[in-house]
């Protein structure tokens, strides 16, 4: 019988093999170190405005330029990667937390409780992920918080699906049936016997979910939705930047190069851990 960290040490050099995947983790590790140490990278205070210095381009004192309230973009930017990524993590685990109990109850269930839970997960699924949260920010309000509640209610369902699916492989397995003759609740079945066991699937679907997250907050605060100025957020320093963008494209351009960076980073990392995941299943 193959060892857990036999299965982990054959994992992480499956991944390391895959240097496009290793090279998104990096950017990944980068751009939260950015977040955690942002007052210490950034070079001006993100609030503060200086009208003498509007629409300054990239320059030694301002390396992405300034916007139009004299605002430092490079420390927006870097103060923004605190709060795009935590929202996208945030929002994701909620997901991931709501989203794994009801695909576990589905999956481990069945019958009535199976079909009643998946024809409204099939409902939710049929309206555009994007589009219920804009429905949920809506009906919330604006704000952090509400921004994570809608980002993270409008993608329970793909987790759901995932879990479910990988329930209803695993809970016919003979470990599965020991545990069950020797008397396990069905809590004590479903958390410690089959879920442990279905952790592959969520966490690459989770990895890739944090960066549609990230873009999920990003057009919501692009549309006014989602974080309010003066608060330094991706999608809203591009929305204030619209405006401008043939005048002054710097204003855009950085923080839509931060969302896209991070985005395709994440894309890089979930696919490599995907393809390590499955190989070391395989083997």
């Amino acid at each position: 019988m193959i060892s857990k960290q036999s299965r982990f040490y054959d994992l992480l050099r499956l991944f390391k093999k895959n240097k496009m995947a290793v090279m998104g983790f990096v950017i990944i590790a980068v751009m939260i170190a950015v977040a955690i140490f942002a007052p210490l990278i950034a070079t001006q205070v993100p609030y503060e405005q200086n009208l003498a210095n509007r629409f300054q381009s990239p320059s030694s004192q301002h390396f992405f330029g300034t916007d139009n309230f004299g605002r430092d973009i490079f420390s927006n930017v870097v103060y923004g990667a605190r709060i795009s990524l935590f929202i996208g993590f945030l929002a994701t685990i909620l997901s991931v937390i709501f989203g794994t109990v009801i695909g576990a109850v589905a999956g481990f269930f069945g019958g009535g409780v199976d079909n009643v839970l998946m024809r409204l997960v099939d409902i939710i699924l049929s309206i555009p992920s994007l589009i219920l949260a804009i429905a949920i920010s809506t009906v919330l309000g604006t704000g952090i918080r509400n921004l994570i509640l809608a980002v993270s209610l409008s993608g329970i369902t793909n987790y759901a699906r995932i879990v479910r699916a990988s329930v209803l492989s695993v809970k016919e397995q003979e470990y599965v049936e020991a545990a069950k003759i020797g008397g396990a609740s069905n809590f004590r079945l479903i958390f410690r016997h089959i879920l442990p066991n279905c952790l592959g699937p969520i966490i690459v679907q989770a990895t890739l979910g944090v960066g549609t997250s990230i873009l999920q907050a990003a057009s919501l605060s692009f549309i006014g939705l989602g974080v309010q100025p003066p608060t330094p957020e991706w999608g809203g320093m591009l929305s204030q930047g619209r405006s401008y963008i043939q005048d002054y494209p710097h204003m855009t351009i950085f923080p839509g190069l931060a969302i896209a960076l991070t985005i395709f980073s994440l894309n890089l990392f979930g696919d490599g851990l995907r393809d390590a995941l499955d190989a070391t299943q395989r083997g």
